[in-house]
């Protein structure tokens, strides 16, 4: 239920003067499960049926949902993807040579980002600032199980990689082929319309100052209290479990392997190897040169 804005507000105050001196020690365990959605209705731009849509996402159930933990203290963090064993039929992504990412580790104090990815059998120390999001505290108010939550939103750009641009071209494509089939200027400007792609989305988050860590799931986080759900355009992260101030000794894992490079370093590399699988397997037929392609699943 959402609260009036005066008493959220009330909540807000007493909580932070209430836990300004508890938070000099806190840390604790954070569970997050993930889900991800995606549009089905024209899968490979083809129409393709309830029955197969279904299929599909149980296929794909391991890879568009998923559980993390946040490991932290006042001042670090440490996001990490539990792994699960996949039921028969389904399976992640698998992408050309495997394209995998560690856990992300921050640490506010000294402003600094980690993080180990592995592309095509070599491991990246992804080491940067933190990029948090220019966040706007908005008076609305919530419960997510014993804690009082509220809103805070921010808008950034939808990151515009080679995958990305492969999706628009295929799409581009297929819209070209159907387009022969109908001349009509109608056609051609709901085509237009529907390869037009967003360039920014809004992210939502809900944190709660009873747990006065400015962390959060995945890179996000520089609020006035620990995010436990957070909303993108097709990704929802939500807290099932809180345990704070355990007995047992937190560790803050910090990534140190592979070579080390900045964000933007790490970016251009994955752009020129997606050109390089591009141009491996992206001619001479729709399954590849090679005739393998790229799958997904098991």
């Amino acid at each position: 239920m959402i609260s009036k804005v005066s008493k959220s507000v009330t909540i807000v105050a007493i909580a932070l003067l209430a836990l300004n001196t508890y938070a000099q020690d806190i840390k604790g365990v954070v569970t997050y499960q993930t889900k991800t959605t995606i549009d089905m209705s024209r899968f490979g731009g083809r129409e393709v049926s309830e029955q197969q849509k279904q299929r599909w996402k149980e296929r794909m159930k391991n890879f568009l949902e998923k559980e993390y933990t946040l490991s932290f203290t006042k001042n670090e963090s440490y996001y990490k993807e539990e792994e699960k064993l996949s039921a028969p039929g389904q399976g992640g992504g698998r992408w050309g040579g495997g394209f995998t990412q560690g856990g992300i580790y921050k640490n506010i104090a000294d402003n600094a980002y980690s993080r180990e990815n592995n592309m095509m059998g070599k491991t990246f120390l992804v080491k940067d600032t933190i990029n948090n999001l220019e966040w706007e505290l908005v008076k609305e108010s919530k419960m997510i199980g014993q804690y009082p939550v509220f809103k805070a939103v921010a808008t950034r750009n939808i990151e515009q990689n080679i995958w990305s641009r492969m999706g628009r071209r295929f799409r581009n494509t297929q819209k070209e082929r159907e387009k022969k089939t109908d001349s009509s200027d109608t056609a051609s400007t709901e085509d237009k319309i529907a390869v037009e792609q967003p360039k920014t989305e809004t992210i939502t988050a809900w944190y709660t100052p009873m747990i006065p860590a400015s962390h959060g799931p995945d890179e996000f986080g520089g609020l006035p209290g620990l995010i436990l759900e957070l909303n993108t355009r097709n990704t929802t992260m939500l807290c099932t479990k809180v345990v704070l101030n355990p007995k047992e000794e937190i560790t803050i894992e910090i990534p140190s392997k592979g070579k080390e490079v900045t964000r933007e370093e790490y970016a251009n590399i994955v752009e020129e190897k997606g050109k390089e699988m591009m141009e491996r397997y992206g001619g001479g037929n729709r399954r590849g040169g090679n005739g393998r392609g790229f799958r997904i699943g098991g």
